[in-house]
This record gives structure tokens, C-alpha cells and sequence, in this order.
């Protein structure tokens, strides 16, 4: 999955915990799911730092 695609599943997981009839069981799965894209970006956003630090040396 793409940066682009996992913060918009990200952004989407945010607004449906926020939302008032999301039950306990779905807010918690879009939180566990929430966190994985989280994750995901994390990722792609420090090789992408690596990879500029490397071309700038």
C-alpha cells in the first residue's frame, strides 16, 4: 500500500471511531486497523529520510 492510500484508510479509520454509531467492537477494530496504516507510514516515511540522507552526503 501506497504512503497516499494508507493515510487515507488512516483518516478514514480516525473518522469512524469519531462517529456516534460506531459500535465498541468496530471502534476497535478501526483502531487496530488504524494502527497498521500508522505503522505503515511510519515505515515508509524513514526509508524514504534513509534515502535522503544517503544523497545528501
Amino acid at each position: 500500500m501506497s504512503f497516499e492510500e494508507s493515510l487515507k484508510k488512516l483518516e478514514e479509520m480516525s473518522a469512524k471511531i469519531k462517529d456516534s454509531s460506531t459500535t465498541l467492537e468496530e471502534a476497535v477494530a478501526c483502531y487496530e486497523e488504524g494502527i497498521r496504516c500508522y505503522e505503515a507510514c511510519s515505515e515508509i516515511l524513514k526509508n524514504a529520510e534513509q534515502k535522503i540522507e544517503v544523497f545528501s552526503r
